[in-house]
């Protein structure tokens, strides 16, 4: 019979300057494990002014406020996490692995004098750095006995600039699949043609959405081009855009003066809303980076299309699966990227066997269950291989 100590939870702390809103699928999660008893660290809001919101821990959740400050602009520290360093009551720490957070490296530092094991929860390298940065990068990620990175992408990166593939786990990242899962099936039988009258003029055409922050780094800007364009090839379609951000009054006027079918939604948070807008799209495009839009589309049963440059990505456009979760076209090329919405627009509905590919991609990888698997065999110190779920 299995001794009592073996079933013991691991006491882990899990430190973050502020934990957003959209981490809950995953915070709750972390919350109920069995294997691990954690506490969360962290301020209750972004210093760095984001305007994100924050998570709200439920009740019984072992949280811990502590304050954060902006150094010099870019530069943060949190109070509290030498003390937390030298817990005894603490046998693991997970940092937000970013090198910016002065607090972290003297904290990481004392924890393993302190004998815990610590991991770096972080992106890791999106492209190849040499240099003084390069060096701060590295320098820093060596505090940690084990990086939790994003994608495979990452990983990579970390093995060439001389990690043991051992110390590097894949966690992918996810949202509340869990709900957003209720909401999908919640729109079964619901009327989408209604909706998608009430949305556009031109109901019959195919609904190519982009949820989303409006920065100009999303360059929705290429996805009004590529609609004008497709358009004069004779075959238009309706833009949905969900979001909110500096460049929408920027976004509108250029719509306007290239006369493309678009809908500017505003912003919303609503799973059983979003359900539905997605349910009457064909396809997400997001022209420039796609991070968690990319999950929240797939999950949706939505496939996406993106561009090619992985130097210029984020670790979440590794889902996109050409020709099965969505296609990846041409960076920066408008052509392409018409040509390519063309492809996936062919009906207004997604197909059956896409919905079905985006949906089990992310029931099986990018979900909380699967992320709380791979962060409770790096905290126990399992091979990669061993905790990928």
């Amino acid at each position: 019979m299995p001794s009592p100590s073996q079933h013991r939870a691991t006491p882990v702390a899990i430190v973050y300057h502020f934990f957003q809103h959209y981490r809950e699928g995953i915070l709750n999660a972390l919350a109920s494990s069995e294997s691990l008893d954690v506490r969360f660290v962290a301020d209750d809001h972004d210093v760095y002014g984001s305007g994100v919101e924050a998570w709200h821990p439920g009740p019984g959740v072992d949280f811990e406020l502590t304050r954060c400050r902006v150094l010099g602009g870019h530069w943060l520290w949190q109070s509290g996490l030498q003390r937390l360093a030298l817990r005894s009551d603490v046998e693991a720490i997970v940092y937000l692995g970013n090198p910016y957070f002065l607090s972290t490296w003297l904290s990481a530092l004392l924890a393993r004098v302190r004998g815990k094991r610590v991991l770096f929860w972080t992106h890791g390298w999106l492209r190849p750095e040499t240099g003084f940065k390069g060096l701060v990068r590295k320098t820093f990620y060596r505090l940690a006995n084990a990086l939790l990175v994003y994608g495979e992408t990452a990983r990579q990166m970390a093995v060439d600039n001389g990690f043991s593939p051992d110390q590097v786990y894949v966690v992918f990242n996810s949202l509340d699949y869990a709900a957003q899962k209720q909401a999908r099936e919640a729109q079964a039988g619901s009327d989408l043609d209604g909706l998608r009258s009430d949305l556009f003029d031109t109901p019959e055409l195919p609904i190519v959405i982009c949820s989303s922050r409006l920065l100009e780094r999303r360059r929705l800007d290429l996805l009004i081009d590529a609609a004008a364009r497709l358009r004069d090839q004779g075959h238009p379609v309706n833009l949905l855009i969900v979001g909110d951000g500096p460049e929408k009054t920027k976004l509108e006027a250029l719509s306007d003066s290239q006369g493309v079918s678009a809908r500017f939604h505003g912003a919303t948070y609503d799973l059983n809303e979003l359900a539905r807008l997605y349910a009457i799209s064909a396809v997400t495009v997001s022209p420039g980076m796609v991070g968690l839009t990319a999950i929240q589309s797939l999950g949706f049963g939505v496939p996406v299309i993106s561009h090619d440059s992985p130097a210029d990505q984020m670790p979440e456009s590794e889902a996109i699966i050409p020709g099965q979760t969505g296609a990846l076209f041409t960076h920066g090329d408008v052509s392409d990227l018409a040509a390519t919405i063309q492809e996936w627009t062919a009906d207004i509905a997604v197909p059956d066997e896409t919905r079905r590919a985006c949906i089990e991609l992310v029931e099986n990888v990018f979900n909380p269950r699967n992320q709380l698997s791979i962060i409770e065999g790096a905290v126990a110190g399992r091979r990669p291989t061993e905790s990928a779920g």
